[in-house]
């Protein structure tokens, strides 16, 4: 599909080593063992990226080398999930606002 496809659609996922092809028919999946040799190759400490829907509103993958952010809570109404807004300061430390979803 192309660079820009494969930068907004690859997910992450823990069974996988290296890449393989995504059940979402977009992308790819990779393991932690790629995503080390992509950060260390261009000297990135960390990937930030959303487009997953993650539970707690924000989850870390690979040695906290990539973390998913998610902003919608309960998403569709069917996940009951947290948003996450994630700060970052001056001094580049990051930290994490979790938002969960209303009660009905």
């Amino acid at each position: 599909m192309g660079l820009l496809a494969d930068l907004t659609w690859s997910d992450p996922d823990p069974a996988v080593s290296g890449y393989e092809e995504s059940p979402r028919g977009a992308a790819s999946v990779f393991g932690s063992d790629a995503l080390k040799a992509f950060c260390d190759q261009l000297g990135l400490e960390l990937i930030i990226r959303a487009h997953q829907v993650v539970q707690e509103g924000y989850e870390f993958f690979g040695n906290r080398r990539l973390v998913t952010i998610f902003s919608a809570p309960n998403y569709c109404g069917q996940f009951n999930n947290a948003a996450c807004v994630m700060k970052i300061s001056e001094d580049l430390e990051i930290s994490f606002a979790i938002h969960r979803p209303k009660r009905s």
